[in-house]
């Protein structure tokens, strides 16, 4: 067995490491700044916070069909940057935690992405956004292809989405009704546009003597030739097809423009509402 010897030693005060002494704090702030190193691969692990969420995920189609012309065209790109910069809806846009993710797209033929997916939280978010809005290049195309733009949205647009959205909200806004798709195939687009939990909104824009009835008589369209295609010819009102045809999902409403004047004014009120879930149990203004 090995000796050994007990000694009884007085405690001797800790003063290297006192928090008031100067040793003790160069300690701690070694400790914290290795700390802080650590925490990029921490959160990179996935242990640091939880995944960032969007309460809303908006998207803004917008029709550039023959019927709209360039005037036409800059009318609803100002209409849109009006309303990002408008006061309300900024207060709206930044009032959930994470902000209001937002894309745009403007369709005609085809359907083309025009603004990615990018996060308004700020107002200065908004406004870099509404001069983005304001630069968008206009995109050729002659027919109105609902159907084309609802298939690019589910195909495309929402799977891009950068983190998870708890409400995804598709405004749509047009002078026209669809003139390139079977009603049959058009109702199973919108279909599977729903299926991703989306809820389509619709903003018809009204313009006496040119869509006071549509549906009825003969469109050209792209695969049909000089042939009528195959929509529904019932005469109606833009609205009501709207109503009818593209409006659908939780809390979905639809809201009149009153010709491109008052594009920027509904919109804004529309954003609004959408963005700020208001709209439930709304189906048209």
């Amino acid at each position: 067995m090995w000796p050994f010897r007990s000694r009884l030693r007085r405690p001797r005060p800790a003063t290297g490491h006192r928090v008031g002494s100067g040793r003790g704090l160069r300690r701690l702030a070694r400790i914290g700044l290795a700390a802080a190193a650590a925490l990029p691969a921490l959160q990179a692990a996935g242990g640091a916070r939880p995944e960032q969420t969007a309460a809303v995920a908006l998207v803004v189609s917008v029709d550039v069909s023959q019927s709209v012309d360039d005037s036409r065209f800059r009318l609803q790109m100002e209409g849109i940057a009006e309303a990002l910069e408008d006061p309300g809806v900024i207060a709206a846009m930044t009032g959930h935690p994470g902000g209001t993710l937002f894309a745009m797209i403007t369709w005609a033929d085809r359907a083309g992405l025009a603004l990615g997916w990018r996060r308004i939280a700020t107002r200065a978010d908004a406004l870099a956004t509404a001069a983005q809005v304001r630069a968008t290049p206009r995109q050729s195309g002659e027919f109105t292809c609902l159907g084309q733009m609802f298939r690019t949205v589910t195909a495309s647009v929402i799977p891009a989405l950068p983190v998870p959205a708890e409400r995804i909200v598709v405004d749509v806004s047009g002078d026209g009704i669809d003139n390139c798709t079977d009603p049959d195939d058009l109702e199973a687009e919108r279909t599977a546009l729903l299926a991703t939990g989306a809820t389509i909104n619709g903003l018809p824009i009204l313009v006496p003597g040119e869509n006071d009835v549509v549906g009825a008589g003969a469109y050209r369209a792209p695969g049909y030739g000089l042939r009528a295609t195959p929509l529904p010819q019932e005469r109606t009102d833009l609205a009501q097809w709207y109503g009818a045809h593209v409006v659908a999902g939780p809390g979905a409403f639809l809201l009149k423009a009153a010709g491109y004047g008052d594009f920027s004014r509904a919109l804004r009120r529309k954003f609004v509402i959408e963005v700020s879930g208001l709209a439930a149990g709304k189906r048209e203004e």
